[in-house]
């Protein structure tokens, strides 16, 4: 799963003479922390559909609620991160993203899916702390050269959580509820444990984090020169920002679809615990894919491999939306590996020749992952309507205007004043 982070204070880069390597060290643990909790939410969709018979537009309010969030808590995440700092920033966001896992057991302890939904907004609330503070901060603790190599290997973390994480769900979930004979109650008390162990974690880290002797990261004073314009009169960045929206989208969509997916006759015939376990092919992919990808965009045009990377992705939905069996369980499996580099490339390009407008660029960019709310919900009323293997046309629209951004779109042009 991708992560990122919004607007954030004016800095000034660490002293490049230290050694952070214990400072990153211990932040990559949060990296993973995040990809892990948010990739559970693909388990929790088809779990909480069975545990309170909902619709598939229904199940997809855990990503609008989660997802939501981003839209919601970011700007507000930034203005805290400016007056309390980066580290009491992210002890903040570890204590709000415990609370939100402590709701779990209320919510499951009423039998309530909206207090579910609450948790999950509670929870996503943290988490966008966290990363308003982590991702900023990752980048200031060294040489500004090396910043982007310094991010990529802490998101390598994020990925590993992302792929490691429907192991644990399907394990202390789905697997403990599997018999036919579990109650309505049973299946939902399910989520208890595991939540409040996921709890556990992120308040032994917030005093870990609290304790810690990290670098200190200098403001710089603000500037008095007001900047004239907006980042919304340059198109590529416009356009960019529509990519972000569908991309996540379309990533989140396709993660939440998969283990109800599976199950399907047609298609695998997979119990829930089992089909979880293959959504590590999915978020692995999109590990795997980042190294690759970083390599051939040394040879090749960034908006080229965007462009085969989007189509590759068209195609392959469209063998699942076409066939059965293995072949369309494959297909959609093998759309994780190409949606790899996507975030990180859409980001760099939107960005390209801002110049003063960057940072408001980049928080327009942010506020775009709320696609991961929309297009998810959008694809459940779908489901609904046309079922769930033709639903599957909404991501390869997705990906088809990803595809023009990578070849035309992307293309910096002046700002129209």
């Amino acid at each position: 799963m991708t992560s990122s982070s919004t607007v954030n204070p004016p800095v000034q880069a660490a002293q490049t003479s230290g050694n952070y390597t214990f400072a990153l060290t211990s932040l990559t643990t949060l990296f993973f922390m995040w990809g892990f909790i948010t990739c559970l939410n693909d388990i929790l969709i088809p779990h909480l559909k069975a545990v309170f018979d909902l619709t598939y537009t229904q199940a997809m309010l855990i990503q609008f609620c989660f997802f939501g969030a981003y839209f919601i808590c970011s700007i507000p995440s930034g203005s805290l991160v400016k007056k309390i700092g980066y580290q009491k920033g992210i002890v903040a966001g570890l204590i709000v993203a415990a609370i939100g896992c402590l709701g779990f057991y209320p919510a499951a302890a009423m039998h309530s899916y909206p207090v579910f939904l609450l948790a999950l907004f509670i929870l996503a609330s943290g988490i966008t702390l966290l990363q308003v503070s982590a991702n900023p901060y990752v980048t200031l603790l060294g040489k500004s050269e090396t910043a982007s190599s310094r991010l990529t290997l802490t998101q390598a973390f994020n990925s590993f959580g992302t792929t490691i994480a429907p192991y644990f769900g399907a394990y202390l979930i789905l697997d403990n509820v599997a018999s036919s004979m579990a109650t309505a109650a049973e299946k939902a008390a399910s989520v208890q444990m595991p939540y409040v162990m996921l709890a556990t974690s992120l308040l032994v880290l917030a005093a870990i984090f609290a304790w810690l002797k990290l670098p200190k990261i200098e403001k710089h004073n603000e500037t008095s020169e007001a900047i004239s314009g907006s980042a919304l009169q340059y198109s590529h960045l416009v356009f960019g920002a529509l990519g972000i929206f569908v991309y996540v989208g379309a990533e989140v969509a396709i993660g939440s679809f998969m283990v109800n997916f599976f199950g399907e006759a047609n298609i695998a015939g997979l119990e829930e615990a089992e089909a979880a376990k293959y959504l590590g092919y999915y978020w692995g992919g999109a590990m795997v894919g980042r190294f690759i990808g970083a390599a051939v965009m040394q040879k090749i045009a960034a908006g080229k491999v965007l462009a085969f990377n989007a189509l590759m992705a068209c195609l392959l939905i469209l063998v699942t939306v076409m066939s059965s069996g293995e072949l369309a369980m494959w297909a959609i499996l093998l759309v994780g590996l190409f949606n790899s580099i996507m975030f990180p490339t859409i980001f760099s390009l939107a960005l390209n020749g801002l110049g003063p407008h960057t940072a408001q660029g980049s928080g327009i960019l942010c506020l775009a992952i709320v696609g991961g709310a929309i297009v998810p919900l959008l694809q459940g009323m779908l489901a609904d309507s046309i079922g769930i293997q033709l639903s599957f046309v909404l991501p390869i629209i997705c990906y088809a205007y990803i595809c023009y951004y990578g070849l035309k779109g992307s293309k910096p042009a002046q700002a129209n004043v």
